[in-house]
């Protein structure tokens, strides 16, 4: 009965010993007045019982576990101690350093540009991770690192992101407590950053599934055309059709739609992986509003040569120079009213672009996460 009395109380205690000193005295002004009851009972049986030898040990005994049971608690939710829960907490500080070092290897190269590093390609592989989730039937999203295995590793949509996902593994062999759906959204958040762009939060949590048939499905009835936005639906109101359907099935209205594909800001395509040749911008590795100025300032004509030769692949455009490429579902941003009018804001005010961008970013990132639930009096 003491005993039951005493852990009654534990949680208290705790709660008590967590507190910082100024919190400390709220705490114990609340405590006395929600324990003292508690305090008053285990009072009264106690004293009976210590006054023999052995109710004494008895009672010692009782005191020791509720100690030990403070003392947990102290231990587990203690700012510092390394530990939030009764798992080893992740040192995400020393995650991002990993993948700072994998940014900033001067042996990564990029057969369409100069001066390349990993960020655009880790991007894309949390984006089309991510951007698999189904609004209508709450399937797919960033939970899970299916992409890893067939059939989506496989998607035409998805061509070279096996590479992304090996450049990762050191990573995650490092650290085998982070899931690989957690480092595949914290390393293209990291990424964003260190190339110049907005904070963007990260709740991990994600848990990753354990094969190729819990992958979400590529064509069905809220997703007929497809989990990811493709290049070319065959005309500009098609296409402009199909990426507000695609996006729309995530949750996302025409204004995020402009925000996101600024992404396209980074990076290049590869005829070995997409068919389509070159990057967008001249600055690949920097997030800027360079994407939507070249829209806008640039000339872009349909590409017929490359590096003087017929060009064989799929329909794009390209600048004047030959350097620069657009998609069909890039031009279609200025063809489309609705969407021109974001492409003309982001064109002139960079500050709304980076805030913006940051906000969808995070808003893709979070699809198909629940963050777990806090567990514990007060973690």
């Amino acid at each position: 009965r003491l005993r039951a009395r005493l852990y009654a109380i534990a949680p208290l205690i705790n709660l008590w010993r967590l507190s910082t000193p100024r919190q400390s005295k709220m705490w114990s002004r609340f405590a006395r007045a929600t324990a003292a009851p508690a305090f008053r009972v285990v009072q009264a049986v106690a004293a009976p019982v210590a006054r023999t030898p052995q109710g004494a040990r008895k009672l010692g005994v009782a005191v020791a576990g509720i100690s030990a049971t403070a003392a947990a608690g102290w231990t587990v939710g203690r700012p510092g101690s390394g530990v939030t829960s009764c798992e080893a907490a992740v040192n995400w500080d020393a995650v991002r350093t990993e993948v700072v070092k994998l940014m900033d290897d001067d042996t990564y190269k990029d057969s369409s540009y100069e001066g390349a590093n990993p960020g655009p390609l880790l991007l894309r592989l949390a984006w089309h991770s991510a951007g698999t989730f189904c609004k209508h039937t709450s399937t797919g999203g960033s939970a899970g690192a299916t992409m890893r295995f067939d059939p989506e590793v496989a998607w035409d949509a998805n061509a070279g992101l096996k590479f992304a996902q090996d450049l990762l593994e050191p990573i995650k062999q490092k650290f085998p407590q982070v899931s690989y759906s957690d480092l595949w959204i914290f390393a293209a958040i990291v990424a964003i950053e260190e190339m110049g762009g907005p904070k963007i939060a990260f709740t991990p949590g994600r848990k990753d599934k354990a094969s190729g048939k819990e992958c979400p499905v590529w064509e069905g009835k809220t997703h007929k055309d497809g989990r990811l936005p493709g290049a070319d639906a065959g005309s500009p109101d098609k296409t402009a059709a199909h990426l507000r359907y695609i996006f729309n099935r995530m949750g996302f209205d025409d204004r995020e739609i402009v925000a996101l594909s600024g992404a396209h800001g980074l990076g290049a395509c590869h005829t070995d992986r997409s068919g389509f040749w070159g990057p967008w911008t001249r600055a690949p590795t920097t997030v800027s509003n360079e994407y939507y100025r070249e829209l806008l300032e640039n000339k872009w004509t349909i590409k017929t040569t490359h590096k003087g030769k017929p060009w064989t692949g799929p329909m794009q455009f390209e600048d004047p120079t030959g350097d620069l490429m657009m998609l069909p579902s890039d031009i279609v941003l200025i063809q489309d009213k609705e969407f021109r009018k974001y492409v003309e804001l982001y064109a002139k005010d960079s500050d709304t672009f980076m805030k913006d961008f940051g906000a969808v970013v995070g808003k893709l990132f979070d699809l198909g996460h629940k963050a777990p639930k806090k567990r514990g009096w007060f973690s």
